[in-house]
């Protein structure tokens, strides 16, 4: 079974990195962990938790996203709503909701969705944001429930993994073949700073 330990990073886009670590560093609180850059390129990561981080790549031509409500449908090409962002509790969310406020920034009511409490907002990249609270006397992860008036058939087989769905390997990855490729962040191995100047 495979050991899944969070999202390591979702990687977002900006044409503008200073506005963003403005946002997401100096507003929002996450620290700035890791960088990586060169002429026309840079990738930039902000730690949310222990397990997970936001990254952004910096491309100089890229262009902002059109401005797009959280959860509302939208015709053509889409792969993507927006980031929820957990919090430990309702307090963050105010707390959140005071900085964006007096930074200028929209930000929703706080919403009651059952099992979270949520707030809505956008990133200056207008990307939308939802900051999320679990709501502890309903906790979906210990106790799953499928409230869809018309589930698909596959949803009804229940929460776990249906092994035998897909081939299996017939095989482990031998040890001489599991080789790792250098990429760009290779240089965050580097032991200091001078090693990567030279």
């Amino acid at each position: 079974m495979i050991n899944y330990s969070g999202i390591n990073h979702l990687a977002m886009v900006t044409p503008d990195m200073g506005g963003t670590i403005r946002f997401w560093r100096d507003l929002l609180g996450l620290r700035l962990v890791a960088g990586l850059g060169r002429p026309g390129y840079r990738h930039y990561f902000f730690e949310i938790s222990a397990h997970d981080m936001i990254s952004f790549f910096e491309w100089p031509d890229v262009q902002p996203i059109p401005a797009k409500d959280h959860g509302v449908p939208v015709k053509g090409p889409a792969a993507f709503d927006h980031v929820a962002i957990g919090v430990h509790s309702d307090d963050d969310l105010w707390e959140i909701k005071a900085r964006l406020e007096a930074a200028g920034f929209w930000a929703s009511e706080v919403i009651d969705h059952g099992f979270i409490h949520s707030l809505y907002s956008f990133d200056p990249n207008q990307i939308p944001i939802e900051f999320s609270a679990t709501v502890s006397s309903v906790d979906l992860r210990a106790h799953p429930r499928m409230l869809d008036k018309h589930p698909l058939p596959i949803a009804l087989e229940g929460p776990e993994p249906t092994m035998g769905r897909w081939p299996a390997p017939d095989h482990a990855i031998p040890d001489d073949e599991r080789i790792v490729y250098p990429g760009e962040g290779s240089v965050f191995a580097l032991k200091d700073q001078k090693e990567f100047e030279e």
